[in-house]
C-alpha cells in the first residue's frame, strides 16, 4: 500500500491546485435582457476565445481540439451559417476580457468560451454593457449568472442525478464524505441541495485533511459513522487523481464497502481506465453522458483529425450546436437570455442539455456501476426534459 499511496502524492498537489481555483471571487457579470440584434438571412458572427497563443503544448492541444469541434458543428449545422471567429487569450483573464470587447467591436453577437473561470468572468464583465452572452466552457459554478453562462459538467447536475436514482433504488439514506477542499465543500452543498429536492435524506457528513496521512486517520472513523448513522449510500466528492484511490483502499479495510452502503461518486470513476480495476470501487455508481452518443463524437473527430478530442472539446460543439438551433429561428433576439434557457433546450454530444436562468446548465446524464472492472449502464441517460431521469 505505501507504494501506491507514495505514486499519488503529486496527484494530490495537482488537484490542490484545481480545487483552489473554485475559491476566485468573482465580479458580477451584469445581467444581459437583451442581446445583439441577428441580421436576417447572415452568418451569425460568433467568437471563439480559446485558451492559444502562450507555446504551453497543453493548452494548444485543448485551445487546437475545441476549435477543430466547432468546425464539426458547424458543418453539420443545415439551415443556418456561422461566421466563426477565433480569438486566442491564454488563461490570462485580463487577456481574455481584451478579446472579448474586441470580438463585440468588431461585431461578435455572441462569445464562446473562455475555458477557465477567471477569464471567462472577465470576458462576461467586460462585455455586459454590449448585452453580449458568454458562453464559456467553465464549469465553476461561482461565476454563472448575468450574461455568462457555464457548458462545462457541474456538481449540482450530477448530483441531482445521482441522489434522485438513490432514492428510487432504496439508497437514499446518505452519507456524505468529501475533501476539506473548495472542491469538496462545493461537492458536498451540492448533494446536500440535491438530497432535500428528491426524497433523500443527508444523515451524516464526514471529512478528511486533503492528504494522504489525512485519508488514512480518517478512514476508520468515516466507516463508523456510516454504520452508526445507517447510511444506505456513500456519495464521494473525490477523484480519481486525488484521494478516491485512497478511499476505496482505506475505507474497506476499515469496515466499510460497496456491499456494506452503496458506494457513489461525484466525478468520472472511469477516467483514467485503470481505474476501474480498483476491488473497493466495484459495485460503485457514477454518472456520465450517454456513453453511445460520446463514442460517435470521439469516432467522427478521431476519423476528422487523427487525434482523440481532449474532455472538454465536446463542449465547443454543444455551443456552436445551441446557437445554430437558436439563429435557424430567423428571430432577431435569438441569442438573448431568454432563447439560450428555452425549456427544451438543444442536443449535444453527450446528450441533451440546456442553460438555466442562474447560468448553470443542465445535462441529461447515465447511471452507471463498475461491474468487474467494466461500466455498465445501469439506468440510461434521458433522451429529453421529461423523463425519469429528471
Amino acid at each position: 500500500m505505501f507504494a501506491v499511496l507514495s505514486t499519488r502524492r503529486k496527484a494530490f498537489a495537482r488537484v490542490a491546485l484545481v480545487a483552489a481555483a473554485l475559491a476566485l471571487a468573482a465580479c458580477e457579470p451584469m445581467p444581459s435582457g437583451r442581446a445583439p440584434a441577428l441580421d436576417a438571412g447572415a452568418p451569425v458572427p460568433v467568437a471563439l476565445i480559446l485558451p492559444g497563443g502562450t507555446g504551453n503544448s497543453t493548452d494548444e492541444m485543448l485551445a487546437r481540439n475545441l476549435k477543430q469541434a466547432a468546425d464539426l458543428a458547424i458543418a453539420d449545422l443545415q439551415g443556418v451559417r456561422i461566421d466563426l471567429r477565433v480569438y486566442n487569450a491564454g488563461s490570462d483573464a485580463a487577456t481574455s476580457a481584451a478579446m472579448a470587447k474586441k470580438a463585440v467591436a468588431e461585431g461578435a453577437k455572441v462569445i464562446l468560451g473562455p475555458v477557465f473561470a477567471e477569464a471567462a468572468n472577465a470576458a462576461g464583465v467586460a462585455v455586459a454593457p454590449a448585452g453580449v452572452n458568454v458562453l464559456s466552457f467553465s464549469n465553476n459554478t461561482d461565476i454563472a449568472g448575468g450574461n455568462v453562462f457555464v457548458l462545462g459538467p457541474t456538481f449540482q447536475n450530477t448530483a441531482n442525478r445521482l441522489v434522485r436514482y438513490a432514492a428510487r433504488s432504496g439508497k437514499g439514506r446518505i452519507l456524505i464524505v468529501h475533501d476539506e477542499t473548495p472542491a469538496g465543500d462545493l461537492g458536498a452543498r451540492a448533494i446536500t441541495s440535491a438530497a432535500a429536492r428528491s426524497g433523500g435524506s443527508v444523515v451524516g457528513t464526514a471529512s478528511y485533511p486533503f492528504s494522504q496521512q489525512g485519508v488514512m486517520a480518517a478512514a476508520p472513523g468515516i466507516a463508523a459513522q456510516a454504520k452508526s448513522a445507517g447510511a444506505t449510500s456513500v456519495f464521494f466528492t473525490a477523484d480519481t487523481a486525488g484521494a478516491l484511490p485512497l478511499l476505496a483502499q482505506t475505507l474497506p479495510s476499515s469496515g466499510l464497502s460497496s456491499q456494506s452502503a452503496q458506494f457513489v461518486g461525484l466525478t468520472r470513476w472511469d477516467i483514467p481506465s485503470a481505474t476501474l480495476s480498483m476491488p473497493g470501487l466495484q459495485g460503485g455508481w457514477f454518472a456520465l453522458p450517454d456513453p453511445g452518443l460520446a463514442a460517435q463524437f470521439n469516432a467522427r473527430f478521431a476519423a476528422a483529425y487523427g487525434e482523440q478530442p481532449h474532455p472538454i472539446a465536446g463542449l465547443a460543439y454543444d455551443g456552436i450546436a445551441a446557437i445554430g438551433a437558436l439563429a435557424k429561428s430567423g428571430r432577431a433576439d435569438a441569442l438573448g437570455a431568454a432563447s439560450l434557457t428555452q425549456g427544451s433546450g438543444f442536443a449535444g454530444v453527450g446528450g441533451v442539455f440546456r442553460l438555466l436562468s442562474d447560468g448553470t446548465n443542465e445535462r441529461g446524464l447515465a447511471v452507471a456501476q463498475i461491474q468487474n472492472a467494466q461500466v455498465v449502464v445501469i439506468d440510461p441517460a434521458p433522451r429529453s426534459f421529461t423523463g425519469a431521469g429528471f
